[in-house]
C-alpha cells in the first residue's frame, strides 16, 4: 500500500473552510452505509457473521470469507477496508478509515480498539483534514481499547497491549504497551503452538 498522505482535497474532498470536507457522493454513500448497518446488521447475533461480511462487501470492502466482524463494529467507509483470512474485529471496534485500513491474516482487533486513519493539520488556518492509511500485518493482536494512529504500520506478529497508543510504526514480533507505545519484549511462539498452528 502506498504510504502517501490522503489529504482531503481535490478528488477526495475539499479544503476545510471552503465547503464540506468530502464530496457529496462520499457523504451519501456513508449515510446509506450507516443506515444499512443499523437496520440490517447491528442487532444480529454472532452466528450472522457471513451476513455482516456480505453487507460490507456490497459497500466495497474486501473481506476474506473466514474473517469475523462483530455486530457493534463501526466502519466509517467500507470501501477503505481490507481483511485477510481468519482475522477478526471484536465488539465495539471503531475503524475511522478516512484512508484505507488493511488488516492481514490471523489478526485480532479486540473490543473497543480504535483505528484512526484521520487527523488535522494544526499549522493550517483551515485546520485541514489529513488522512493516512493504516497497515496491520499478519498474526497481530491489537488488545482491548488500544489506539492506532494515522499512517502507522503494525509489523507481523506484534502485540499492542490494552489501552496502549501507537503513533509510529511497530516492529514485527514485538510487544508494546503504554502511551505512547514503547517496546517491552520480543514475542515468540511457544513450541506447542509452533507444532499445532495451521499453515499460513
Amino acid at each position: 500500500m502506498k504510504r502517501a498522505d490522503y489529504i482531503v482535497s481535490h478528488e477526495n474532498g475539499r479544503e476545510l473552510g471552503r465547503g464540506p470536507s468530502f464530496t457529496l457522493s462520499n457523504r451519501l454513500v456513508r449515510v446509506a452505509w450507516t443506515v444499512t448497518w443499523a437496520i440490517f446488521a447491528r442487532w444480529t447475533p454472532t452466528q450472522f457473521n457471513s451476513w455482516r461480511r456480505t453487507l460490507l462487501r456490497l459497500f466495497g470492502a474486501r473481506i476474506h470469507p473466514t474473517a469475523g466482524v462483530g455486530s457493534s463494529v463501526r466502519v466509517w467507509l467500507p470501501s477503505h477496508l481490507q481483511m485477510g483470512p481468519s482475522s477478526s474485529l471484536g465488539p465495539g471496534v471503531d475503524l475511522y478509515n478516512m484512508a484505507p485500513i488493511r488488516i492481514g491474516s490471523r489478526t485480532i482487533i479486540s473490543q473497543g480498539a480504535f483505528l484512526c486513519a484521520g487527523s488535522h493539520d494544526i499549522s493550517s488556518p483551515a485546520f485541514q483534514l489529513i488522512a493516512k492509511p493504516i497497515s496491520i500485518g499478519d498474526d497481530v493482536w491489537i488488545a482491548a481499547e488500544a489506539f492506532v494512529g494515522p499512517g502507522v504500520t503494525v509489523g507481523d506478529g506484534s502485540v499492542l497491549s490494552a489501552r496502549a497508543c501507537a503513533f509510529s510504526d511497530l516492529e514485527p514480533w514485538t510487544v508494546y504497551r503504554g502511551n505512547p507505545a514503547v517496546p517491552i519484549k520480543a514475542r515468540t511462539w511457544s513450541e506447542t503452538s509452533r507444532t499445532t498452528a495451521a499453515p499460513g
